[in-house]
């Protein structure tokens, strides 16, 4: 079982200030040394936006699908065109190749790929998991550009809570559970094998001081203090986090005790 990082894009967001008005001359001490490349010249955040691949006897799985090509609703504001397509070729994956797409969130950086410009599934033989609140709370244009279309085609399921996706005898498995704040049906992916755990965290945790003090907020939290409990219990977990929006993909939670976690 592989979880390998997929980067649709990078490039320059809002000011980090701005961003996460909370946080302290502390905070953002520790968030530059977590991850000094995030950190542009110009007070800008820096941010990666990134796609994971989980591949397994029993399946293939993605998780998220980036800011899509020209014209997605992530135009606006994010660095379009992204280059999932190519980065599934470079790990030798077709897009019929995968049997599962997550959405994390309908947020129009996680999601510009789920369809073609033409608005049919990108994936032709997957189906997409979305949380039943998401679906609920999803606005323009991103219901028009991507729901519509999947649940025009057959392919969109709907779930309402945790939800194994794929379990081999071995014990690896790959679940679906809800992590709701950032938005009302946000949900993470928890990927289990060989005594290791690995969690997609979507949008729980988007810079690094949310990784150095996990409860300082984020300016584009739907539920701000269900979002801090929400990253509190998540990086509580003894697991890999899986990040779309860190430099590093990959990274571990602080130790408890660490001074960092402010209360």
């Amino acid at each position: 079982m592989t979880v390998t990082a997929l980067r649709d894009a990078r490039g320059p967001y809002v000011t980090w200030e701005a961003a996460f008005p909370g946080a302290s001359a502390r905070d953002w001490g520790l968030a530059r040394s977590a991850d000094p490349a995030a950190f542009g010249p110009d007070g800008r955040w820096l941010l990666d936006f990134r796609a994971f691949l989980v591949r397994s006897t029993a399946g293939v799985t993605l998780v998220d699908t980036g800011i899509g090509p020209v014209g997605a609703p992530a135009q606006g504001w994010a660095p379009v065109p992204g280059v999932l397509p190519e980065a599934l070729a470079a790990a030798d994956v077709a897009p019929s190749d995968v049997d599962t797409v997550v959405l994390t969130h309908l947020h129009s950086d996680h999601c510009g790929w789920a369809v073609t410009p033409e608005r049919a599934p990108l994936f032709p033989n997957a189906r997409y998991v979305l949380h039943r609140d998401e679906v609920a709370w999803v606005t323009e244009p991103v219901a028009s550009y991507v729901v519509a279309p999947l649940r025009a085609a057959g392919v969109l399921q709907v779930v309402a809570g945790e939800t194994v996706l794929s379990a081999l005898p071995s014990g690896e498995r790959v679940t679906v559970i809800p992590t709701p704040g950032h938005t009302p049906g946000h949900q993470s992916v928890v990927v289990e094998g060989g005594g290791a755990q690995v969690v997609v965290t979507g949008d729980v945790l988007v810079h690094a001081v949310q990784l150095v003090s996990p409860s300082v907020s984020y300016r584009y939290e739907e539920d701000p203090e269900l979002a801090r409990a929400t990253r509190m219990a998540l990086l509580a977990r003894d697991a890999e986090l899986a990040t779309p929006h860190l430099t590093e993909p990959f990274v571990r939670a602080l130790p408890t005790g660490d001074p960092a976690h402010r209360p």
